[in-house]
Order: structure tokens, then sequence, then C-alpha cells
């Protein structure tokens, strides 16, 4: 699961919510690797022959532009998101690389999940609201983990605030 709920003190809670990470740093290297050595293999044959200069930048442009796409996929999916309840507050950061943080924050009271099954940019779309605004939450989880999450929040945030 993507996220984790932690009890930062005894009157504050926190969940962190992050994309999931299905290959690995070790996964992307042996990706790489092995479409390099399997693309050196029509090149045997052309071993001692002009050809072979012909055919290897091709070989090389498609292992580094695997490499450029994965370096940029693992950039894309270091955005993560932090959601602090204490006792009366509620405060969602979300962190994004190269770009500013951005912040919601109001009166625990008030917060309340709200999920969109159709019309938001994702089935069941989860939003928080409260304060006026209404911010979204774990837009890159999967449509299971929305679901559940949109349920924990429903109850966390329903908890008795502790003083």
């Amino acid at each position: 699961m993507p996220y984790t709920w932690n009890q930062t003190s005894e009157t504050e809670q926190e969940l962190r919510l992050w994309p999931h990470n299905s290959l690995p740093p070790r996964g992307a290297m042996i990706t790489i690797l092995s479409v390099f050595l399997f693309g050196l293999i029509p090149l045997l044959a052309t071993l001692g022959s002009v050809i072979l200069w012909g055919l290897l930048p091709f070989l090389l442009i498609t292992v580094l532009g695997l490499w450029l796409a994965i370096k940029t996929n693992y950039r894309a999916r270091s955005v993560f998101e932090v959601l602090t309840l204490s006792g009366t507050h509620a405060r969602l950061v979300h962190h994004t690389p190269g770009k500013e943080q951005h912040e919601w924050s109001c009166n625990r009271y008030w917060a309340r999940p709200a999920m969109h099954e159709k019309g938001g940019p994702v089935p069941h779309y989860v939003t928080l609201v409260g304060d006026g605004r209404e911010v979204e939450i774990g837009a890159f989880l999967s449509e299971d983990e929305r679901i559940m999450l949109y349920d924990e929040l429903v109850l966390r945030l329903r908890e008795p605030v502790a003083q």
C-alpha cells in the first residue's frame, strides 16, 4: 500500500502518500542492460564490416532513450503528500519535485473527505473540503487504493479530538 499512517505524538497523526513504484532502481538497471545485450545479438553478425558502425548508433540511441525515460519517470514518481491531523487542525502538504510545495489547512472539525466517483480526473477522485477550499489527495493512487483511503479518512476525521 503506497501510504501509511503514523502516530507522531499523543494528539497528532500523519498520513504519508506516494506513487506506486513497480520498477526499483536495480530492476531498471537490469532492464537497460538486457536491452543493450539483446541489441548486440544482431550486431554480432556484422562484426568486422562497415555495417556495424551504421547500426551501432541506433542501439546506443535506443539505450539512451530508455535510460532517459526511466530517469524522467523516477523524477515524476518522487511526488508525495503528507496529511497531518492534530487535535484541532488538519494540514495537507503536496510536494512536487522541482516546484514549490502546495499547502492546505483548516480546522479539523470542518474538514471532510469527498469522493467524486465520476467527473474527476480519475475515477473515485478523493478530495478534502474545508475552509472554503477543496483540494485533491492521493490522485496518483490506484482506484482501489483511493476507495480505501477515502474510507480511512472518513474514520480518522470523525475520531474524537484529543486535547
